[in-house]
């Protein structure tokens, strides 16, 4: 192989008998139609192969001194292989002289495609075939570490992304080799989505809210959802602390912190999951008609609000006391009521002795029926299924009015009689 040297700035053994070194000089270019050996352990016939160049001895080098002035790039490089201390380091290294550093180094041993360039710049860790920009490629774990250590005043941290067959991780070295942060193999498209303006989607690429969960089960305190939003905490709870909350802090506005859509009713159900001493839930919420209702866990409804807010109590309802509205402000169609009449149709009403068909036959009530309590006074609506409270005690405070009155006659009657037989009495002594 032919090779065409425009410097020679070494020293060229001579096969030329002669009993000192001396350096030879040229003044003009030198081609060497051959091989070159260069370093004390050159032999005579050495045997070069395919070598154009050989250097050989016990510390090799190449040296780059620029000697520019001025302006000029003159930092000088070196080439330099393995260590020249006893036990140091077999490498070869690129070192910057001048700035007295060691920025590439290859140690003996390093395998094949350590490290790959490819024509089109690609660089390939492990591969002679890199596919994109940076291709690593190890048999288990490929992986990257970043490490920040304390040399410019932060706290060291240390963070490695890596993957294999289990997952794509990012990996806290510093705190206990944590992984805040995985994605295993053949998750779908967009399993995690941040658009331009923050919004994050799962599931979907086109998130139109802070928040988009496309599908699936969301957990949070469980990696095992079992609906659609599980939220678990395994704090010790109590009456003032919550596990989730909902809260606007824009000052002076009414808002609707939670939302629940069905297209049929919907409901929310409280569950107490201690086997002691019932396990049971309720459900509360809209219903078909527009009512709100409250069931227990056999779906019987318990109460019922319809929307005039009315409301249906199917059990006892028992308080410290009940207002009924009464404001004179608050009615009109004013009528007289002749309490002789209210009296006569009392006297017509079956007041009898019974229980409701929802309760045992020994929890017992007094009093008349809704029907004929609507027969004979027609008050509460077009309802003859309820007896409004309002409508018994006025009923009764007429009634009562109605008996004074007639008590009162009754006085004024006997009054009268007893002057009379007295008059007589008298007249016959």
């Amino acid at each position: 192989m032919n090779m065409q040297l425009k410097y020679l700035l070494a020293v060229i053994p001579l096969a030329i008998s002669t009993t000192a070194n001396a350096d030879v000089v040229h003044d003009d270019d030198v081609i060497i139609h051959s091989s070159a050996c260069i370093g004390l352990d050159c032999v005579n016939n050495e045997n070069f192969g395919f070598d154009t160049i050989r250097l050989k001895e016990n510390n090799l080098r190449i040296k780059f001194e620029d000697t520019s002035a001025g302006s000029f790039p003159s930092n000088d490089w070196q080439l330099t292989a393995n260590d020249s201390a006893n036990g140091g380091e077999n490498k070869f290294s690129i070192e910057d002289i001048t700035g007295g550093r060691v920025p590439f180094t290859v140690l003996a041993g390093a395998p094949t495609n350590a490290m790959y360039i490819d024509s089109s710049g690609d660089v390939g860790l492990g591969t002679n075939s890199p596919v994109l920009d940076l291709h690593l490629v190890n048999g288990n774990t490929p992986s990257i570490r970043l490490e920040q250590n304390n040399s410019s005043g932060f706290s060291a941290q240390t963070w490695d992304i890596g993957s294999n067959e289990t997952n794509f991780f990012i990996r806290d070295v510093t705190n206990s080799s944590r992984l805040p942060f995985r994605i295993a193999p053949g998750a779908p498209t967009s399993s995690l989505h941040i658009t331009a303006s923050g919004n994050v989607g799962i599931g979907t690429a086109a998130p139109n809210g802070k928040l988009v969960v496309a599908n699936g089960n969301v957990g949070f305190g469980t990696s095992s959802p079992s609906t659609k939003l599980h939220v678990v905490d395994a704090d010790s709870a109590n009456l003032n602390t919550s596990t989730a909350l909902f809260e606007n802090t824009n000052a002076g506005l009414n808002a609707v912190l939670l939302e629940l859509k069905n297209p049929g009713a919907s409901y929310i159900k409280l569950t107490n999951s201690l086997a002691s001493p019932v396990v049971g839930y309720w459900l509360m919420g809209g219903k078909n008609d527009g009512s709100f209702a409250l069931l227990n866990d056999t779906n019987f409804q318990v109460m019922t609000i319809d929307s005039a807010g009315n409301m249906n109590v199917k059990g006892t309802v028992t308080a410290n006391n009940v207002l009924l509205t009464s404001d004179i402000n608050k009615k009109e169609n004013f009528q007289s009521i002749n309490g002789i009449e209210i009296l006569s149709a009392i006297s017509k009403l079956a007041i009898s002795k019974w229980n409701y068909k929802s309760q045992s036959a020994g929890e017992q009530h007094i009093g008349p029926m809704a029907q004929d309590f609507y027969q004979l006074f027609g008050l509460g609506g077009d309802d003859d299924k309820h007896i409004s409270a309002i409508d018994s005690a006025g009923v009764s405070l007429a009634a009562i009015q109605a008996l004074y009155d007639l008590n009162l006659k009754k006085d004024q009657q006997i009054e009268a009689l007893s002057k009379r037989v007295a008059d007589l009495e008298n007249k016959t002594k």
